[in-house]
């Protein structure tokens, strides 16, 4: 398989294309250019990212009617009105009530509407992502067994499992990806030498494994919270796993994570993900390598994609010792740098509750920006914000303190051992808890603390959990 090339990936490859001749004119650019087989490649991976929940039948029809549809109306000779006529049809199909297409909640509204605004409606139609990347990669054997079988049908179904679960790494990337690892299949299968095959095959993917598993988790974490928030929770974890570094010392490295995403999560330039991470990498190690000596490790090999998965998998710091957070007035979170200032004040709580996981920190984040939008306006700012202040006050540590500590242990001891710790520690602050009740409350705190206390912890599924 020939990698498919980028350059014109900006069509969005649905059953609602736009009848507008541009429209047409770009969809069979593409087409021609990529010809039928990488279309249809393409056309599957960004319909199984687009209808993560659809099943790989209503998929597999979806990408038939497309590449059908491209095939017929980019066809020299076609009439030009062929391609409006086709998605026309497409989009009745879709409103079906036996539609073979993936179902999707917001159908019936785009229904209600007629011709290019139903049409546009549903293109836009979206997923919500996978929580978790679900993709399994059988054993070498197990891969061969199905590739020999049906090397189309194999192929067809790595590409929708694979583009399903990694349904927010940027396109490049994933065609990238799939594209390898798909020669590897075809490659080792036939060798008189599978497993050496796999072996070396394998090691020349890691740097592009990684790179899908990272920007899959950073751009579902942009794509959560938005430029700004995204920001801060970079921040928080720099702040976390360098607690000795200063507030401006670490900004900027959190706004230019912040950049690589907002710059390539939806980029298809075939490298602006690996290249802006690779340059980041770069500038964090050279910020931070001479400070603290766990970066220092994380920094020392030549892989920059590497050092990046080490930098990101880094378990928090020991807390340091620090003086009290500083507590900034009420008329500073309502000055013009109000906003800054309500960061400086979270990036010191990070600082000092290095445990306190990342989707905590958004919540308190959400809170605080909540917090300044009902004070800020009202006609006595200070007094708004310190009754809101006195009753955070009461409340807040206990709760940080109990996240902290269910974090750390969950980090320091093995999983056994934290489930007798949590058990035990339940037992003693609810004492009037039925056996059935404790049992409850454990497997709440278990699953939060095994999801949610990773240093990549899916951010909607964690938000939910808090």
């Amino acid at each position: 398989r020939k990698s498919i090339p980028c350059s014109l990936l900006t069509i969005p490859l649905s059953p609602a294309l736009s009848g507008k001749a541009y429209v047409r004119e770009k969809v069979c650019q593409e087409y021609r250019m990529l010809g039928k087989e990488n279309f249809r490649t393409l056309t599957i991976i960004t319909n199984s990212q687009k209808y993560s929940n659809g099943t790989f039948e209503e998929i597999g029809h979806l990408v038939r009617e497309i590449v059908s549809l491209a095939e017929t109306c980019c066809a020299d000779g076609a009439d030009p009105s062929c391609y409006d006529a086709g998605s026309t049809a497409l989009s009745i199909k879709s409103c079906r009530a036996d539609s073979p297409f993936p179902a999707h909640p917001g159908t019936a509204e785009c229904c209600a509407h007629e011709g290019l605004e139903r049409k546009l409606c549903l293109a836009a139609l979206r997923h919500p992502p996978q929580l978790l990347p679900q993709y399994l990669q059988p054993s070498d054997r197990e891969l061969c067994q199905a590739f020999r079988r049906d090397p189309r049908e194999f192929a067809d179904r790595f590409l929708y499992e694979y583009a399903r679960s990694y349904s927010q790494a940027p396109l490049p990337v994933l065609l990238g990806s799939t594209t390898t690892f798909l020669s590897m299949v075809s490659t080792c299968c036939i060798s008189p030498e599978p497993t050496a095959c796999f072996l070396k095959e394998k090691l020349e993917r890691r740097t592009l494994s990684l790179l899908t598993l990272t920007s899959n988790s950073i751009c579902s974490r942009f794509s959560a919270y938005g430029k700004d928030k995204v920001t801060f929770s970079h921040l928080a974890s720099l702040a976390q796993k360098a607690p000795t570094a200063s507030f401006e010392d670490l900004l900027p490295l959190a706004e230019g994570a912040a950049e690589v995403s907002s710059q390539c999560c939806d980029s298809v330039a075939e490298d602006c993900m690996q290249k802006k991470l690779l340059e980041h990498t770069a500038k964090v190690c050279s910020a931070l390598s001479a400070r603290d000596g766990r970066f220092a490790g994380c920094c020392r090999g030549n892989n920059l994609m590497e050092n990046h998965f080490c930098i990101m998998a880094l378990p928090p710091a020991p807390a340091p010792k620090l003086p009290k957070a500083s507590e900034p007035a009420s008329k500073e979170l309502c000055g013009k740098e109000g906003a800054l200032r309500a960061t400086r004040s979270l990036f010191e709580l990070a600082q000092r509750h290095p445990s306190l996981p990342d989707a905590v920190l958004a919540k308190l984040y959400d809170s605080s920006k909540k917090l300044r939008g009902e004070c800020c306006s009202t006609k006595d700012p200070s007094t708004c914000l310190d009754s809101k202040r006195k009753r955070m006050e009461a409340e807040l540590p206990p709760f940080l303190e109990k996240a902290s500590q269910l974090c750390r242990e969950y980090t320091e001891l093995t999983f056994l051992e934290f489930k007798k710790w949590l058990r035990d520690s339940l037992a003693q602050a609810e004492p009037k808890a039925s056996p059935a009740q404790l049992e409850q409350l454990l497997e709440q705190r278990v699953s939060f603390a095994s999801t949610c206390c990773l240093p990549d912890a899916p951010p909607l599924l964690c938000a939910s959990k808090v």
